[in-house]
């Protein structure tokens, strides 16, 4: 018998046609939903070909069970070329069809990239990658491997007819085969790698790995919940307040909408409209309609996670079922050993191997994930991203706070949502009280007419006006001015919240109001996410005393966060922004109007945040315009026409980001990736080589995800020392380093969120050189020191910090 996997607890072998068969099948199963089911089977078959090789097998049972005879070393055998090698030896040749060439690039790079990143077609360095890996010549034992897989899994008949379906397959996708072949081979590799890890994960559990595809009978429980929630909402006291009938009213409108067939919808609801419960009430209705799989917020921050998924799991009374996802704690690309990842490390596991497999999968039926998330499964390196795209079709999306994508991701924002409506069989729904002109640029985002949901948002936006602008714009404050401003006025105010554009600046002035012993609150993101809840609902108690005091914070707060305070100070920034602002001031109507104050901050440095410096320079003229005739904006600066004309005069002043710019390349992410017939490395190729580039497929996958960051700055997550010494940071260090089961670690990774922080490239420096940081695992994930983090301002760069005893 020829073994693919020992199992770690008692060294029961799992065999190499089981793998592929079981494999097979989950993939195919993956692949239906967009009638894909060979093409992701194929790469099921195929993907370890080579643990039918003598060499494979005398490696692995010597890692196993003789390690110190061991002949092999790790990297000296490689498993996952021959199956792409079989593909590209029968169908990529002279008399080969375009359509089974393309089906051999395709799959045949799933294949060979199955433990790393997709290779290049080609490469910055003017060589194709996926070539060079799937006609390597020496590959020992290679006939004797594929003479052992027609003997034990699949004649060479059946394999030939069962090629010529997944050939089929693509035929029928028409031109899109090629114009959306980037999506393609992404899809095929997360079906693939979705597949492989969750048979190997089964078998180290001693479970099934069968998936079940009938339609999720829990949707029609929480619907019932959900309706039983708002029913009784109509019954209390203040039911039938004019604000209250008006979001009863938006609500019933997202319910019958639901009933339309899928497409990219638009729900422009005013903040503290119930946006949340209106676009989950939809969500549940159109997925018990039309047989949808999973429901998937995706949220700008994650502080908007931490509130969404608490509303959402207490009106639904929903508990395991619901997955919140917002950081990889774990960065595979620490680990991975150059392009091909752990390839060479397969068949026994480590504890680095045993965290892969223990992180989550996307197949929950309410996920609560970011927007740095969601672009990082279509673009970013590491197939643990790429491993949950799959999960996105046949689901309803929910973007809360759309206009927060980042721009230099625009364009390739725009291509993944049309590709995950239009192939995928996906409902997106954009949600937000400012929605963008997401349509008018070059990359368009294809919304369906009248894509509306709300009737009649003038009125209601006029219904739901609550606070009045004051231009403080005209001079220049610094925190010293705001600190005698807020001292003399505190008393008027009553409870104020203060928004400035950086953390520095914020942590300054924080530290004096606190001198001035005026009662004052700070939040940030250099809190882990269980430090800013703690925060925030201390916080909300304050606000329901109705006493005078400051909460000080960056744009963190601004998106979905449920607070009502009754005056609100924001540094001058987009429109968007401030309207975002202006909607946790008055926000439950309890007075006719409230202040909102927009003032010019000096002392913030803006010149590497350039948005934020655009968006300023925009809203200032607008402001200023606005004072002096309203009637301009209908009388509403946060209005429909407002934010029509900031956001057309804000993505023209940077309209050159959109395509995502990889300066040392002078190319664009979207030239490489999607619109190939751009991809400059290609000319370079026919120049530089005497016959022309032979590849139906120009993107250069590898490239692409290496230079992808969601955010300019590259972040990683490391564990704070926050929370008490079993359930907090300390305790899921522990638990991380130790022996663990893989399930186990899965709820340990799930717990680490909570106590985690990202930090930025010259942080981490930062701490390394000042030993702040303790390395685990060879670096996988790091742990903060406990004098580097403070119960005031979280991370603390100058190990400073103080970790008292909080009593919440």
């Amino acid at each position: 018998m020829f073994v693919a996997h020992y199992r770690e607890t008692d060294k029961k072998d799992q065999c190499v046609r089981d793998h592929l068969m079981e494999t097979k099948g989950l993939a195919e199963a993956h692949g239906a939903k967009l009638h894909m089911k060979y093409m992701a089977g194929l790469a099921g078959l195929l993907h370890d070909l080579g643990k039918y090789s003598d060499d494979f097998q005398l490696y692995l049972y010597q890692a196993v069970f003789e390690p110190e005879k061991s002949i092999l070393q790790r990297g000296d055998v490689d498993h996952a070329t021959a199956g792409g090698k079989l593909l590209y030896e029968k169908y990529y040749q002279k008399e080969s069809s375009s359509h089974e060439k393309l089906l051999v690039e395709i799959v045949g790079n799933a294949i060979i990239s199955h433990h790393g990143n997709l290779h290049d077609y080609v490469t910055p360095e003017y060589e194709s990658q996926f070539l060079k890996r799937i006609t390597k010549e020496t590959l020992p034992q290679y006939e004797q491997v594929k003479q052992r897989f027609y003997e034990e899994v699949m004649s060479e008949i059946e394999f030939e007819a069962y090629v010529v379906k997944a050939v089929e397959e693509l035929e029928q996708l028409g031109v899109y085969a090629i114009d959306g072949s980037f999506f393609i081979t992404k899809f095929v590799f997360s079906c693939l790698v979705d597949a492989d890890r969750t048979n190997t994960r089964a078998f180290e559990l001693g479970i099934s790995s069968t998936i079940t595809t009938d339609v999720n009978p829990e949707f029609n429980r929480y619907y019932y919940t959900l309706m039983q929630y708002l029913e009784s909402l109509k019954h209390k006291d203040n039911g039938d307040e004019p604000i209250n009938v008006l979001r009863r009213g938006m609500s019933d409108q997202c319910d019958e909408y639901a009933r339309k067939p899928s497409g990219i919808f638009t729900l422009s609801i005013p903040t503290g409209g119930g946006k949340t419960l209106a676009s989950l009430r939809y969500a549940l209705k159109h997925a018990m309609q039309f047989k949808k799989d999973r429901i998937i917020y995706i949220v700008p921050y994650t502080t908007i996670i931490e509130q969404n998924d608490q509303e959402v799991r207490d009106r639904l009374d929903a508990t395991d079922d619901l997955l919140e996802y917002h950081s990889n704690l774990i960065d595979e690309s620490v680990w991975d050993a150059g392009d091909r990842g752990d390839e060479f490390k397969d068949g026994h596991l480590t504890k680095k191997q045993k965290l892969k497999l223990s992180a989550e999968d996307f197949s929950a039926s309410i996920i609560f994930t970011t927007m740095v998330q969601f672009l990082n499964v279509f673009y970013a390196k590491g197939n643990r991203n790429t491993r949950r795209l799959h999960n996105f079709s046949n689901s309803i999306i929910i973007f809360d706070e759309v206009q927060r994508v980042p721009l230099h991701c625009l364009s390739l924002f725009n291509e993944a949502v049309n590709f995950l409506h239009q192939k995928a069989n996906s409902s997106i729904l954009l949600c937000t009280a400012t929605q963008p002109t997401l349509g008018d640029i070059a990359y368009k985002l294809m919304k369906n007419e009248n894509d509306e949901i709300i009737n009649n948002s003038p009125a209601i936006e006029e219904s739901f006006k609550r606070v009045n602008v004051v231009d403080k714009t005209k001079q220049q404050m610094n925190n010293e001015s705001l600190v005698v401003w807020i001292r003399e006025s505190i008393k008027d105010w009553g409870s104020t919240l203060i928004i400035l554009n950086t953390k520095r600046v914020v942590k300054e002035l924080y530290g004096k109001l606190k001198s001035e012993n005026i009662q004052v609150f700070h939040l940030s993101t250099s809190m882990c996410p269980a430090h800013r809840k703690d925060q925030l609902e201390e916080i909300k108690k304050m606000l329901e005393y109705n006493t005078p005091f400051v909460c000080v914070t960056t744009a963190l707060i601004e998106a979905g966060v449920d607070v009502d305070f009754k005056c609100v100070i924001r540094s001058l920034t987009g429109l968007d922004s401030i309207a975002q602002a202006a909607g946790r001031c008055n926000r439950n109507g309890n007075d006719d109007s409230r202040d909102v104050f927009v003032i010019d901050h000096s002392e913030e440095e803006l010149d590497k945040l350039i948005d934020v410096k655009v968006g300023k320079a925009i809203s200032k003229r607008m402001i200023r315009y606005y004072i002096k005739r309203p009637s301009c904006y209908q009388h509403n600066l946060f209005g429909e026409i407002a934010m029509r004309e900031f956001f057309e005069k804000f993505y023209e002043e940077r309209k050159g980001v959109f395509n995502y710019t990889i300066k040392k390349y002078e190319l664009t992410m979207t030239s490489i990736t999607i619109n190939t017939d751009l991809n400059g490395f290609i000319n370079e190729y026919n120049l530089n080589n005497i016959e022309s580039f032979p590849l139906i497929q120009k993107s250069s996958m590898t490239t692409a995800a290496k230079n992808f960051e969601a955010i300019n700055q590259k972040t990683i997550s490391i564990i704070v020392p926050y929370g008490n010494e079993s359930a907090g940071g300390k305790g899921i260090i522990a638990d991380l380093g130790g022996g663990k089961k893989i399930d186990e670690l899965a709820i340990t990774l799930k717990r680490s969120q909570q106590y985690s922080i990202n930090v930025s490239e010259y942080e981490l420096k930062i701490l390394k050189n000042g030993n702040a940081i303790i390395p685990h695992l060879n670096e996988a994930f790091f742990e903060l020191r406990e004098n580097w983090y403070s119960d005031e301002y979280g991370l603390d760069l100058k190990g400073d910090g103080e970790l008292r005893e909080l009593m919440y």
